[in-house]
């Protein structure tokens, strides 16, 4: 197999990986709302109605990532969602660690730090819109 077919698998791996993984948070919010992060968004006097941007950062962009089409796109809003979760839910947790030595944020990071690879990489070829979106 040549290494352009592995880099083009790597990038398919890491675009389903992240795709669906952020999907089940986004099909949690479908399923109870986002009265939640409403409420988040408001003690930090922001406007309620950005909650709604979760829909675009947990059920879009993960399905834009599984498919392969505006792959880019589909990175930055979850690299956004990202962000505002960070500031909304974990603002005090950044140098916290669990008991058994893991950064209390190790999943978030992976999150975020995934979805900027992605970003910067694009889909790859194994994707329904192309080797370069």
């Amino acid at each position: 197999m040549s290494q352009t077919t592995l880099d083009d698998l790597a990038r398919l791996l890491l675009r389903l990986v992240l795709g669906i993984l952020i999907f089940f948070h986004g099909w949690a919010k479908l399923r109870s709302g986002i009265g939640g992060i409403e409420a988040m968004l408001a003690v930090h006097g922001l406007p309620a109605f950005l909650a709604w941007g979760v829909y675009l950062g947990e059920v879009l962009a993960p399905a834009l990532l599984i498919l392969g089409v505006f792959t880019r796109l589909g990175a930055a809003l979850i690299v956004v969602n990202m962000l505002f979760a960070l500031f909304l839910a974990h603002t005090g947790h950044f140098g916290s660690f669990t008991s058994s030595g893991g950064w209390r944020l190790e999943l978030q990071g992976m999150f975020l730090v995934a979805a900027l690879a992605i970003l910067m990489l694009g889909a790859g070829r194994f994707a329904l819109g192309g080797r370069w979106n």
